[in-house]
């Protein structure tokens, strides 16, 4: 089974070797049809320190590293 990868920007670097990620997704609302703006927050491993905030990065489900964090960056795709 292939692991869940999305993009996101970071709004947190305060932790050490975590990030924390927001990933926007549009969807339309089930009655009225309107474009919703989803957002959703993942604690994303970062074990170099290397993600800044705004930077845009492509992150991987993984096994739970902590009590919150289940997702690891892959790629840094867009520094700020």
């Amino acid at each position: 089974m292939a692991k869940k990868e999305t993009f996101g920007t970071v709004i947190s670097n305060r932790m050490d070797k975590t990030v924390t990620v927001t990933v926007k997704k549009q969807i339309s609302h089930k009655k009225y049809g309107k474009i919703i703006t989803k957002t959703n927050k993942y604690y994303a491993n970062d074990p170099m320190n290397e993600c800044k905030i705004g930077d845009t990065v492509k992150i991987q489900e993984t096994r739970p590293l902590s009590k919150k964090k289940r997702w690891q960056v892959v790629q840094l795709i867009k520094k700020l």
